[in-house]
């Protein structure tokens, strides 16, 4: 049996949550990054799931869940790099790191495609996302900290800068 590993998959626009049942069903490990958050309409309140990163799932497969994964309605392709013929690999650590901070933190969570300017190596050391490990950066002003998934982006949330401590470089 193949080892499994995370990978990024491409669906349709407004279809993350159907794949991400289909796949549960058929019982693939999947991971959408979603957040509870309220909306307001003119005549009422209502809390949604947004999804974090549209038209993208998650998925930790091994190699014959990998070919069940993209026959399915809805699923578009595999995260590929440029010049590669395979699935991009999302290491297990940046995976576990970027679950926590979704799962733990009290603030909203951005996810951002440019590829910060890497700063100071920081842990957190109070409050909801107390032992998360990643970058702190100033954003117009803001402690920001930011969580890397290799060729996606960041995950960032405010972060105030009594939270982390500085980790020692090694």
């Amino acid at each position: 049996m193949t080892k499994k590993r995370w990978l990024a998959v491409y669906v349709n626009m407004h279809h993350e949550k159907k794949v991400r049942s289909r796949l549960s069903a058929l019982g693939i490990e999947n991971f959408l990054p979603v957040q509870t958050e309220i909306r307001q309409w003119s005549d009422r309140k209502k809390k949604i799931e947004k999804v974090l990163i549209p038209m993208m799932i998650f998925v930790r497969v091994d190699t014959e869940e990998q070919r069940i994964v993209i026959t399915q309605p809805s699923v578009i392709r595999y995260l590929v790099l440029r010049g590669e013929h395979s699935p991009t690999v999302i290491p297990d650590e940046q995976m576990e790191k970027f679950r926590f901070m979704l799962d733990f933190s009290d603030k909203p969570i951005d996810f951002n495609t440019e590829n910060f300017v890497p700063g100071e190596k920081v842990k957190v050391i109070k409050g909801p996302l107390i032992g998360l490990e990643g970058e702190l950066v100033n954003v117009e002003g803001k402690s920001i900290i930011a969580i890397r998934i290799d060729q996606l982006g960041c995950a960032i949330v405010e972060m105030s800068r009594s939270m982390v401590e500085k980790l020692d470089s090694q």
